[in-house]
């Protein structure tokens, strides 16, 4: 018998919608929680490992992005995916109240509300996707179409 899980919010709504997906743990002793060693430590390819992080237009509009851990956003190609001007990331004070999960722990499912979401279409590629389940140590392994249709998400070039 393994331990019982601690469910979180994204997990929760993965069950309900009936979703297929699998569970990977990590200690987070060392404190090392950035993406790519969260692949190491769960003996995952680091393309497969993406991250979520959100951004504002600075007019109360917010967006998601889930991009490769190892890339960075490309904030003009997602401003322009987002139908902005111009985008910026929230500070990470911000994303708690935002979207009920800390940095580290910041899954694209389950969030307060349900932002428009646009998911790196090198994810479009993979067998299944790896993001966050919504805590720091846990992440959640799922096909890219049932990430991508449970946040209601788009698929677009983000990273430079």
């Amino acid at each position: 018998m393994g331990k019982k899980i601690a469910k979180t919010n994204a997990i929760r709504i993965i069950e309900q919608q009936k979703i297929p997906y699998e569970v990977l743990e990590y200690t987070v002793d060392d404190g090392a929680v950035d993406g790519v060693t969260v692949a190491q430590k769960t003996n995952q390819k680091v393309e497969t490992v993406f991250k979520t992080l959100i951004a504002t237009n600075g007019k109360g509009q917010f967006y998601v992005f889930v991009i490769p851990v190892a890339n960075e956003l490309d904030l003009k190609a997602a401003a322009k995916i987002a139908g902005e001007k111009k985008i910026e990331l929230i500070a990470v004070k911000e994303l708690l109240g935002l979207t009920g999960y800390i940095r580290g722990g910041c899954s694209p499912v389950g969030m307060k509300k349900l932002f428009p979401t646009f998911i790196d279409q090198s994810a479009e590629q993979l067998d299944f996707i790896i993001v966050s389940a919504g805590k720091i140590g846990m992440q959640m392994k799922l096909l890219p179409q049932h990430l991508l249709e449970v946040v209601k998400a788009k698929y677009g070039g983000l990273t430079m």
